[in-house]
C-alpha cells in the first residue's frame, strides 16, 4: 500500500455479497494495515479479546494490536476464511492469536471466550466489543420480531454478556472499548433497529464508565461513520453501496486502518485520563455528542 492510498477516493461500484461478506471479494479490497507503520510496543504483554475480529474494523484492530505487542483473541461467527487470514497476519507480526467461533448473543459462548482466554494467556487486559449486524429496511413495519431480536442480541446483549464474563478477571488499568456508530448520534432512516442498538451502546459506555471508575477500569467508545467493510456489501443494496461515503465532508468512505489507531490510543497509557468518552471517525460529520 502506498502512503497516500487510503486517503485517495477510490471508485466503488455497486456490489453485493451474500452474508457474511468476504474482504477478498470486495472491489476495492478494504485497507486494514499500513505496513510502513511500525509498532512501538504500546500494548506489549497484554491480551485483548476482539469480537468481530476477523474482518473489517475488527481485523484492522487485531493487526494494529499485534504490531503493538498484544496477544489477540479473535472472536467471529461464520467467516472461517477471513478469521484464518487475520490469524496469519497477526502471527506474522510475532503476536499470538486465538480463534473463537460462535455467537456472542449466547451468554454461554461469551463465558467460554473468557475461560479459554485465561487458559491460553493467563491474563486479560482489554475487551473490544466490536461485533455487529445490520439489516436495511425502508419501513418500520418491515422489521420483523426476529430481525429486531437478532440485531439487539448481537449488537448490545453480546456486549453485556462478554463484559460481565470478563470483569472478574480485569484488573486496575484494564480497558473496555465499544464500537458505537455515527448513527447513534444522527440516526439513519433505513437502519432503525441498528441505530437504536448503537444508541444503547453509547448509553452503556457512559454508564459503565461511571460504574467502573472506582475500580480504575476505563471504558470508552469509537463511533465510526461509513467505513468500507464486508458488512456494507453484505447488507446494503447496490445503489447504496455505489454511493457509500460520498455524502461525508471528505467525500469518501473511510478505511478500517483509519479507525484502528483510535483503539490503540484508547487502550494505551496515552489515554489514562479518558473514560466515558467517544472518538468520532466519520469523515467530518459534526454530531456534537
Amino acid at each position: 500500500m502506498k502512503d497516500n492510498e487510503m486517503y485517495t477516493p477510490q471508485e466503488i461500484h455497486g456490489q453485493t455479497q451474500p452474508t457474511p461478506g468476504k474482504e477478498s471479494r470486495m472491489e476495492p479490497e478494504p485497507i486494514y494495515d499500513n505496513p510502513d507503520y511500525k509498532g512501538t510496543g504500546r500494548l506489549k504483554g497484554k491480551t485483548a479479546i476482539i469480537t468481530g475480529g476477523d474482518s473489517g474494523i475488527g481485523r484492522a484492530i487485531s493487526v494494529a494490536y499485534a504490531k503493538e505487542g498484544c496477544n489477540v483473541v479473535i472472536v467471529y461467527n461464520i467467516a472461517d476464511d477471513d478469521a484464518n487470514t487475520t490469524k496469519q497476519i497477526v502471527e506474522g507480526y510475532q503476536s499470538k492469536a486465538l480463534l473463537m467461533k460462535g455467537d456472542i448473543g449466547d451468554s454461554n459462548f461469551c463465558n467460554q471466550i473468557v475461560e479459554k482466554t485465561m487458559q491460553e494467556f493467563n491474563t486479560l487486559d482489554i475487551i473490544i466489543n466490536n461485533a455487529a449486524e445490520q439489516h436495511l429496511q425502508k419501513r418500520l413495519e418491515d422489521i420483523t420480531d426476529e430481525q429486531l431480536q437478532r440485531t439487539f442480541q448481537t449488537n448490545i446483549f453480546g456486549m453485556f454478556y462478554l463484559t460481565r464474563a470478563a470483569l472478574p478477571h480485569l484488573k486496575e488499568n484494564s480497558i473496555i472499548l465499544n464500537t458505537s456508530s455515527v448513527t447513534a448520534f444522527k440516526g439513519n432512516a433505513d437502519l432503525l433497529d441498528y441505530s437504536a442498538t448503537k444508541g444503547a451502546i453509547t448509553a452503556f459506555t457512559r454508564s459503565l464508565s461511571a460504574n467502573l471508575a472506582d475500580r480504575k477500569i476505563r471504558v470508552n467508545q469509537v463511533a465510526p461513520g461509513p467505513i468500507w467493510t464486508p458488512l456494507i456489501v453484505s447488507t446494503l443494496d447496490e445503489n447504496t453501496v455505489g454511493t457509500f461515503g460520498k455524502d461525508t465532508p471528505l467525500k469518501r468512505p473511510g478505511q478500517p486502518v483509519e479507525v484502528a489507531e483510535a483503539y490503540v490510543f484508547l487502550a494505551s497509557d496515552a489515554s489514562t485520563y479518558i473514560t466515558g468518552q467517544t472518538i468520532h471517525i466519520n469523515g467530518g460529520t459534526i454530531v456534537n455528542g
